[in-house]
């Protein structure tokens, strides 16, 4: 075997833009043979070009022409359609988050480990942009010290009234589980803990529908602790304008910071712990160096993992985004806004039965009426670069 055939299951925008790029074959050793959607609509064009269409995700897996499935479903089908594949014996592209809740992401994880002959991986495209590689350079090389401080701004996840009314599901506890933190802000919750670790403890608060009329958190400001001492904040939210994207790391060696596609690093001539214990003088700060470091966006993230997806099935090769890597973004996602709910710090790792409780209360309490409207088809693909 030399290519991987793939079948896609939901062919909404992500969906939709999978297909758009393995048929034109952007990503190699794989080709798109069959897409599934609930929604016979989105079928014909693709039936058109040949391809297998399915009505549901469990008809595809169980192709014998499939040989690996991408999952781009609503939230909480990822679980369920990532087991049935594993268990149909195909490999497993999951679209973030890999699970609506840490408790599922643990089962998909159980499942996956069932399977080792499997390969599970999920699609963190941002792993492979040249800004987070760099940084995750500069502190792998020491040339930030030790982490002691920690601030992401991502507040440019602007969405209208009319982004929530376009689907039933979006920004419901039944449908997505979550607002911001679990659909906009996964990526970064994802690079934010592949960089620099998980937190200890975490102390959230989030606001519920701040902005719009959904039921779900639009607007969260976190505060995180790390195992060594090390601080974080990271701030959120879907309604604000023209709102913010500023990522820094400081450490004992200096700080970098990536804003407005500028990545800059400002190093320390000498370790500020080191620098602090040996000045006689008591207002001198340690000499500097300001650089900037170029860096160029990702020709095809989405491709990119793909690829390397087909690669690891067929030649064993790293993963650069394992699927059980998902479970981080997902519990991270989960304690902020657990965190607020129960008006507390939580210490990490946290409880997911005790948060898949409260999600099932949440829904079971739910009186929200949700309108669902047709909106203008808006390129989504411009949120990518995050």
């Amino acid at each position: 075997m030399d290519k991987i055939r793939i079948g896609i299951i939901g062919m909404g925008n992500i969906g939709k833009h999978h297909a758009g790029y393995l048929l034109e074959r952007k990503a190699a050793r794989c080709e798109l043979v069959a897409v599934a959607s609930t929604s016979p609509g989105k079928l014909e064009t693709y039936r058109e070009n040949g391809l297998q269409v399915f009505g549901s995700g469990e008809e595809l897996i169980q192709s014998p022409d499939v040989d690996a499935v991408i999952i781009a479903t609503p939230h909480y089908q990822h679980t369920s359609l990532g087991i049935a594949a594993f268990e149909a014996g195909k490999h497993v592209m999951v679209e973030k988050p890999i699970s609506a809740h840490k408790a599922d992401a643990e089962k998909l994880i159980a499942a996956a480990k069932k399977h080792p002959k499997q390969v599970f991986a999920g699609m963190f495209q941002l792993r492979t942009e040249p800004r987070y590689l760099k940084i995750q350079k500069l502190i792998q090389e020491g040339h930030l010290g030790d982490i002691v401080r920690v601030s992401w701004i991502i507040t440019d996840w602007y969405r209208t009234e009319a982004y929530y009314q376009s689907g039933g599901w979006r920004a419901t506890w039944k449908g997505e589980g979550g607002g911001v933190l679990l659909n906009q802000c996964l990526h970064n919750l994802d690079v934010l803990q592949w960089l620099c670790g998980m937190p200890s403890k975490v102390r959230s608060f989030a606001q519920l529908g701040r902005y719009h009329n959904i039921e779900v958190e639009d607007n969260v400001t976190a505060y995180l602790e790390w195992a060594n001492g090390a601080t974080g904040v990271f701030i959120t939210s879907s309604g604000e304008a023209p709102g913010s994207n500023r990522f820094e790391i400081a450490g004992t060696k200096g700080k970098v910071v990536l804003e407005n596609s500028q990545l800059k690093f400002t190093r320390n001539e000498v370790d500020m712990i080191e620098h602090c214990r040996t000045s006689k003088v008591g207002f001198l700060k340690p000499e500097i160096w300001n650089v900037e470091i170029p860096f160029a966006d990702a020709a095809a993230p989405h491709a990119t993992l793909m690829a390397n997806f087909a690669d690891a099935i067929l030649d064993g090769a790293p993963l650069i985004a394992p699927g059980a890597d998902g479970l981080g973004s997902v519990e991270l996602a989960n304690v902020m806004l657990y965190s607020s709910l129960m008006d507390q710090t939580i210490q990490m790792p946290m409880d997911g039965a005790a948060f898949e409780s409260k999600l099932n209360e949440l829904i079971a309490n739910s009186r929200f009426e949700k309108k669902v409207v047709e909106i203008k088809n808006d390129d989504f693909t411009q949120s990518f670069h995050r």
